[in-house]
């Protein structure tokens, strides 16, 4: 597989760590596509659309080798969230589940529907405490300032926490206990 992508997992509706599993799941069954790491899950407070019965949201991070393009990859991950019953109702609002491509090898990509690297990532602890888990030495496109130095700086830290950790080998199969 040629390509290299990381994907933030998110959940907020009904049993959210069974849509995480079960998304990654899904995307592990994609033949064209390879669960290299992943990290732990995290609980997060919702942000963007807050309305006081929205419940915390669940992310997590994984990377994956594929061979599909970027905009092939979106369309997995879209036709995903659609199995899993996503609503695109609310502008960050509720959802069953999120799927985003935040990285795509070291490529900039701006199209109508896509665009990487994903334009607020690291503006987000969510997404940005369990990226740098899952590889210390990414390196953000057009970002000069090292990812340890952004996350330090991020105000919504304390509105993260981590809410089961990864254990044992970096095999999906343990992480599910």
């Amino acid at each position: 597989m040629e390509n290299i992508a990381y994907i933030g997992i998110g959940s907020n509706l009904g049993d959210r760590s069974h849509y995480l599993f079960s998304a990654i799941k899904s995307i592990q069954e994609h033949q064209e596509i390879e669960i290299a790491s992943f990290s732990s899950i995290y609980e997060t407070v919702p942000i963007g659309y807050e309305d006081d019965t929205q419940d915390h949201y669940l992310n997590m991070v994984i990377k994956v080798k594929t061979n599909l393009s970027a905009v092939d990859l979106l369309r997995v991950l879209q036709r995903i969230e659609l199995d899993f019953g996503r609503e695109r109702k609310i502008r960050w609002g509720p959802r069953t589940l999120d799927l985003d491509i935040l990285l795509y090898n070291h490529e900039n990509i701006v199209t109508e529907d896509l665009i990487i690297p994903h334009p607020r990532m690291t503006q987000r602890a969510f997404v940005m405490l369990p990226l740098i888990e899952v590889d210390k030495e990414i390196k953000i496109p057009l970002v000069e300032i090292p990812l340890s130095v952004l996350l330090d700086e991020l105000q919504d830290r304390e509105g993260v926490r981590e809410w089961k950790r990864k254990s044992g080998e970096d095999v999906f199969e343990l992480f599910e206990s």
